[in-house]
């Protein structure tokens, strides 16, 4: 599975930006497609997942009510809208793809199997 992310930039506080990932490959492997995000210094930390046959959505606690996951089976590509931008949003935002459920380790970067290459987002206060 390929996954190539794109959407990211720069921003200011109160911004939005959507993100974008695109699948290929064994994309009818894919069970669960999440975002993560890791800023300068520190742990690589989950985003938002979404089920990718039954749409079920996760959320972290701190984009919970502004940022939405969303997915287009058609194009095999996963969303991130991100609304009300905070300069702690600042990342380097990545897509990645899981081939079984992981319903219970969903925020665990290491449940994932392949990852895309990385789109910065940058808000400015």
């Amino acid at each position: 599975v390929q996954l190539q992310a794109s959407g990211g930039g720069l921003v200011q506080a109160g911004g939005s930006l959507r993100l974008s990932c695109a699948a290929s490959g064994r994309t009818l492997s894919t069970y669960f497609m999440g975002w993560f995000r890791q800023a300068p210094g520190k742990e690589r930390e989950f985003v938002a997942a979404i089920r990718w046959g039954a749409g079920d959505t996760y959320y972290a606690d701190s984009v919970k009510g502004r940022f939405t996951i969303s997915r287009d089976n058609t194009k095999n590509t996963v969303y991130l809208q991100m609304n009300s931008l905070k300069p702690e949003d600042t990342a380097v935002y990545y897509c990645a793809t899981a081939l079984r459920s992981i319903t219970t380790t969903i925020r665990l970067p290491s449940s994932y199997h392949y990852w895309g290459q990385g789109t910065q987002v940058t808000v400015s206060s």
